[in-house]
């Protein structure tokens, strides 16, 4: 388990090697035109810290450095594209990414840390499979389960349900 979550996947995800990350992933490969984009806010500061020291990143920076070297380093295996943003107006509960694929559900998801950069990862997957995006929070990694914030669709049919 990461430094400070409970229930987090990984004992140090910064740590991990190339291979160790695609085992988390059971070798599953989501073709990279159908994969979710994660958006992750750069500007972002974790709830309740202080703003970076001039010269310093962001924890907003910190995450998507995190994220995106996790998912750099699993190359076409990665579950998610991930793309740098500026402010989802969620200042209250930053860190905060949002994950959306076209004909499923969009997320916002807050209060996140750079430790649990593999955990968005996992939980990308996890995403990826679902045929609406819905994930429930027991199919979310443990340290995700109480991050979401909001949804909403994505050109999605306006008569279909959006339980699976």
């Amino acid at each position: 388990m990461a430094a400070g979550r409970p229930g987090s996947v990984t004992p140090a995800a910064h740590d991990l090697h190339p291979e160790e990350l695609r085992s988390l992933f059971g070798g599953v490969h989501v073709s990279l035109e159908s994969r979710p984009q994660l958006f992750i806010c750069l500007s972002c500061r974790a709830a309740g810290s202080a703003p970076a020291p001039e010269g310093e990143p962001t924890d907003g920076k910190r995450l998507y450095d995190a994220v995106s070297s996790l998912a750099a380093a699993m190359g076409a295996a990665s579950p998610v594209h991930v793309v740098p943003t500026l402010c989802f107006a969620n200042c209250e509960r930053g860190c905060t990414v949002g994950i959306s694929a076209p004909g499923k559900w969009s997320y916002v998801m807050g209060e996140l840390e750079p430790d649990q950069a593999a955990d968005l990862l996992l939980y990308g997957e996890a995403y990826a499979k679902a045929k609406t995006g819905v994930v429930l929070p027991s199919g979310r990694p443990a340290s995700l389960q109480q991050s979401v914030i909001a949804r909403f669709p994505s050109h999605l049919e306006p008569t279909k349900d959006a339980a699976e």
